[in-house]
């Protein structure tokens, strides 16, 4: 009886693994997109936090402001950088709640 509870629970194991896995992917296949500027400077990044596009507004290009530009992306980047984190978080979270488990999400 001890052996086959042990049985059930590793095939279980085993389901929520694939279960974490295809989350995994779909994450990694979402586009998250971040916009600063009202529109003036666009980042978009993929669940694998690949920046897949940087979208520039020529309004936003001032060879006399590069400062306000460069912040403009840093803030867009870090902006997409944090949607992909807690979508991450939200979605990964429901497998590992409860859990003590370094290193998983």
């Amino acid at each position: 009886m001890k052996g086959g509870n042990m049985g059930n629970m590793m095939k279980q194991m085993q389901k929520m693994q694939k279960k974490m896995m295809k989350a995994q992917e779909e994450l990694q296949a979402m586009n998250f997109e971040a916009s600063v500027g009202g529109g003036m400077v666009t980042v978009t990044a993929n669940g694998a936090k690949e920046i897949i596009d940087v979208n520039i507004n020529e309004e936003a290009v001032d060879p006399d402001d590069v400062d306000m530009l460069q912040d403009m992306v840093l803030a867009a980047v870090n902006d997409v950088m944090k949607q992909i984190d807690e979508k991450t978080n939200e979605t990964m979270g429901q497998y590992t709640k409860g859990l003590n488990m370094p290193g998983m999400f």
